[in-house]
């Protein structure tokens, strides 16, 4: 019986062959024309479509049981069903990897006009880019920003909802202090602008995770988890970046400052949610602040 099965399996086309069939058929899907092309085009989006609904219905059967988990992490993990998933939006890319997708989409717009465009970092639904060559410095940098790049990354990559512009080359400038203070925002201003007061600083325990449900005055509902080592907390939503389970459970290791899901192993570090493990995943980091003695956060 086990020869019959190891024969069976030898049979089967290989990821690459797989692959390379895809490409074959998406690249004669591409050279029709007319009515042929368009019953083509119609007939690849219902069965992605179907494809789509089914695959979204096993991961949550899967999900929603204790087995299933540890099943559909190991089938997650088979290159061939993580492509499919990633094609159906059913593994979120990190934000980093969608924005630097995007750019690729609108850099050789920008280059045939001798400028060019880096994705510097993303924080607090904000997306900081450089401006390079042509683009750097000129009158129309902020046009071409706002009217290429900015709808690239807004349109494109969920989470980010605006886009600045960092200087390549600063100028130094001497700023006086007073221009530095900042008024304190009232309570009322901080929760109108989606900060939630959570829990004193003494009940996030150093060299624990703290997972927190919060609703901001705006109606907006986030569970998220805060990380302390020492005097430092950070604060991320509660979603590994693998497949987007809680983060409770993770082990914090103080001595080496790393944060492990519990559920498939992935490592990040503790306190800027960089994975270690996968290079180019992230948590989502959630803006923190310590006010009063007090923890707010705020909610996207």
């Amino acid at each position: 019986m086990t020869a019959v099965r190891d024969a069976a399996t030898s049979t089967e086309p290989s990821f690459e062959q797989l692959a390379l069939a895809v490409d074959d058929a998406a690249k004669a899907v591409a050279e029709l024309t007319g009515a042929a092309r368009q019953a083509a085009d119609e007939m690849r989006s219902a069965v992605e479509a179907a494809h789509k609904a089914a695959l979204v219905t096993i991961v949550r059967t899967l999900r929603d049981d204790e087995a299933g988990r540890a099943l559909l992490f190991r089938l997650v993990d088979d290159p061939l069903i993580h492509l499919l998933f990633s094609l159906h939006g059913i593994i979120r890319p990190d934000p980093m990897t969608a924005a630097q997708a995007a750019l690729e989409s609108v850099r050789p717009g920008l280059r045939s006009h001798g400028g060019d465009v880096e994705l510097v970092r993303i924080e607090d639904g904000v997306a900081y880019v450089q401006l390079s060559g042509a683009c750097n410095g000129c009158s129309m940098s902020s046009v071409t920003m706002r009217n290429t790049v900015e709808q690239a990354l807004v349109q494109s990559v969920p989470g980010i909802r605006a886009v600045e512009v960092v200087p390549s080359e600063p100028s130094p400038t001497i700023i006086p202090l007073s221009s530095l203070r900042r008024r304190e925002e009232t309570a009322d201003e901080l929760e109108a602008a989606g900060w939630v007061r959570t829990v004193p600083t003494a009940q996030i325990l150093d060299g624990a995770v703290t997972q927190l449900s919060l609703t901001s005055t705006r109606g907006v509902t986030e569970d998220v988890v805060v990380v302390r080592i020492d005097a430092s907390l950070t604060a991320y939503k509660d979603e590994c970046a693998h497949q987007g389970l809680p983060l409770g459970d993770a082990e914090l290791n103080v001595k080496s400052g790393t944060l492990t899901c519990p559920w498939h192993g992935f490592c990040y570090d503790a306190l800027s949610g960089e994975c270690v493990s996968a290079p180019g995943a992230t948590l989502e980091q959630r803006p923190l602040r310590v006010i009063d003695g007090d923890v707010w956060i705020r909610v996207e």
